[in-house]
């Protein structure tokens, strides 16, 4: 069982930085793929970025990649996600999530946090 917590979201300006942190519980933390998913009014939950278990190997939404860095600290449980140059169009709830496999999908995420709001103003 893996308990996971966002934190970090905010109202930030168009070209603003945020960093978002997400806190697990449970000693299995480090065999866990994370991702970072968003879901903005009206739309389906989508992917953002992946991590594997080790920190070696990232993946991102080409709608972020470039501008968002995903990492992780085995050590404190703890995955971040670096967010730069932010646009209007990253406004969303961002949520973490922990699966067996570092992929794209959403629904293959076993645990999930409860979401942090990111507002991206014009």
């Amino acid at each position: 069982q893996v308990q996971l917590v966002e934190s970090g979201g905010g109202l930030v300006q168009a070209g603003g930085s945020l960093r978002l942190s997400c806190a697990a519980s449970g000693r299995t933390f480090s065999s866990y793929a994370m991702g970072w998913f968003r879901q903005a009014p009206g739309k389906e939950r989508e992917f953002v970025a992946t991590i594997n278990w080790s920190g070696g190997r990232t993946n991102y939404a080409d709608s972020v990649k470039g501008r968002f860095t995903i990492s992780r600290d085995n050590a404190k449980t703890t995955v971040y996600m670096q967010m730069n140059s932010l646009k209007p169009d990253d406004t969303a709830v961002y949520y973490c999530a922990a699966g067996a496999l570092p992929i794209p999908t959403p629904e293959l995420y076993k645990y999930w946090g409860q979401g942090t709001q990111v507002t991206v103003s014009s």
